[in-house]
């Protein structure tokens, strides 16, 4: 389910809150640990949500665990996979991360083995797919901390004055109907396509998946300037952003951010969501529907899944107290509180059972059904970090005159073929 700046939020913007029982001063006797989270706020919108929810949680624990302070910094996800990088490359690494990426972490040597860390009871507990995702040759680097997936978000108001029946299942019918919002409602966004570098990534990724293509093929090579993937994106340019159906924020300069709180507003007409929008967009009275992300035709229709890590550094050793904290946070009351807060999909066998067999996460029953027919991206790979963030700065410029899908995915593949070399040397 990481980017530069703006920051969205003052709140969000390298915020540390020490949150230990004695401070954050590291006494005679005690260990402090150092925790680097994500922000999830999905729109504009001042919130303390995730600093509420690591502040009670750590209290929680430390309340339990006497002689075990942690830190929490939480930064937005505009530049937080970089943040932590730098720390770790300047010898600073925290004692653990939650951020998109782990494996060049775990190439380094640089993390934890999840079996060293972890009882087993919680280590079995989590989804066999998002465990084996956290694997690096064979060896489970990266926790899983919460998953989402994608489905198409509409406005039933806007749907129902333009005269459209139903939702869109091709890119025809999308296209079909983004006409008619145009037309018929003047809506600011018929379909909003947010390709700035805040997720490019992953709104790529549902273009690419959706005509057949993706990041990797099946022997799980990058095939990133495909022609599969040249053609969705072709098809996105002419048919979507050309004809003036993605709204006045051209697509690389808008991010997933700033198109979701677009669509609290009440000024877009779809947008490929997660679910944590779906609380903020009816709270401001949005009648909300969402179907399955539509394909190039009707047998095209996988989404992208998006996974959030966390991952424990060896730097500061620790790690029989990075263990019992970790066993804590992945507790069914925390990891249920977590997903239901934020209205996103929980990460354990036991949670997820739990939500789907519960009337009140309805909501998110749509998004579990999806989920497993999802697709990451190729996280497992040590250069996808630099290929991801690759994607986020360059992918936009393909939606623009100058620009040219064919030549942004080219660059997007040199850069990939460039850090897979260097991993290789």
């Amino acid at each position: 389910m990481p980017k530069h700046p703006p920051v969205l939020t003052a709140a969000a913007a390298a915020l540390v809150l020490c949150v230990s029982s004695a401070g954050c001063a590291n006494t005679s006797g005690e260990v402090t640990l150092r925790l680097v989270a994500a922000d999830y706020e999905v729109s504009d919108a001042r919130s303390d949500s995730t600093e509420r929810y690591w502040a009670e949680l750590v209290r929680a624990y430390e309340s339990a665990h006497p002689g075990i302070n942690v830190e929490v910094e939480i930064v937005s996800w505009d530049h937080i996979d970089r943040q932590v990088a730098d720390m770790v490359k300047d010898g600073r690494a925290p004692d653990m991360a939650q951020i998109s990426s782990y494996a060049e972490f775990a190439e380094r040597d640089d993390l934890y083995r999840v079996d060293s860390l972890l009882s087993i009871p919680v280590e079995a507990n989590f989804l066999p797919s998002l465990a084996e995702a956290g694997e690096y040759r064979g060896t489970q680097y990266g926790m899983p901390f919460t998953s989402s997936t994608r489905l198409l978000f509409y406005n039933k108001k806007a749907f129902a004055q333009a005269g459209i029946d139903k939702p869109p299942a091709t890119w025809d019918e999308l296209k079909a109907a983004a006409e008619k919002l145009k037309s018929r409602t003047g809506i600011e966004y018929p379909v909003a396509v947010p390709l700035g570098p805040e997720e490019a990534q992953i709104e790529a990724m549902a273009w690419m998946l959706g005509g057949g293509g993706g990041y990797t093929g099946l022997n799980g090579s990058y095939e990133i300037d495909s022609q599969k993937n040249i053609d969705s994106l072709n098809w996105v340019k002419e048919n979507l952003v050309k004809t003036g159906l993605t709204g006045p924020v051209p697509p690389e300069r808008l991010n997933r951010k700033d198109a979701y709180a677009a669509f609290v507003r009440g000024d877009v007409g779809m947008v490929n969501g997660h679910p944590s929008l779906l609380q903020p967009a009816r709270a401001a009275g949005i009648e909300v529907g969402k179907v399955p992300v539509p394909g190039k035709d009707s047998e095209s229709r996988s989404a992208p899944a998006v996974v959030d890590w966390i991952m424990a550094f060896k730097h500061d050793g620790h790690r029989e107290e990075i263990g019992s904290f970790l066993d804590f946070l992945f507790s069914d009351e925390n990891v249920r509180e977590f997903a239901a807060r934020n209205n996103l999909l929980p990460v354990t066998v036991s949670v997820t059972r739990q939500m789907e067999a519960d009337h009140r996460h309805r909501d998110l029953h749509e998004f579990l059904h999806e989920l497993p027919a999802s697709v990451l991206p190729p996280v497992g790979k040590t250069s996808w970090a630099a290929v991801g963030d690759s994607t986020k700065r360059t992918v936009g410029s393909a939606m623009t005159d100058k620009g040219s899908p064919a030549g942004a995915l080219r660059r997007i593949a040199d850069d990939a073929f460039m850090a897979e070399q260097a991993r290789r040397g």
